[in-house]
């Protein structure tokens, strides 16, 4: 399998293995879906550092106070998922997680790209609302 490798802004042809090549693969993919969750910043709150650094090569040693917050935060993120339809929490985490884009999951449903995106609004509206009103409390 080849692939090319930028060096110093050259590109450069390689041959690798077809494993290596599915990890590259899967390693610009990954890079691609934390780019797009920091661009999205969906619920107002600061891009999760967590999340960097357990998908970036760097270590990362949690606190106590951090894995508490952190568990907080996935509660909170069940219970917006689990406040959905089926469909808004599937085509939302295909969206979030896949990184896939509206026009992609309307070809997987069979439904246009304003349907995809009607249901991924309904859900970051819910997350709102639950988020503010946990806040308030």
């Amino acid at each position: 399998m080849k692939v090319y490798i930028k060096n110093y802004g050259q590109s450069i042809e390689v041959e690798v293995s077809t494993e290596v090549g599915q990890f590259l693969d899967r390693a610009r993919h990954k890079s691609e879906n934390l780019f797009h969750e920091k661009r999205r910043h969906w619920d107002g709150r600061e891009f999760d550092e967590y999340l960097i650094a357990h998908e970036c090569s760097r270590s990362y040693y949690e606190t106590p106070e951090d894995w508490l917050c952190h568990r907080e935060t996935f509660r909170e993120i069940i219970t917006v998922l689990e406040s959905c339809t089926p469909k808004q929490r599937q085509r939302f985490l295909l969206f979030a997680l896949e990184g896939l884009s509206c026009s992609q999951i309307g070809n997987i449903y069979g439904c246009s790209k304003s349907a995809v995106l009607n249901s991924i609004e309904a859900v970051r509206k819910k997350a709102k609302h639950i988020l503010q009103a946990d806040s308030a409390k």
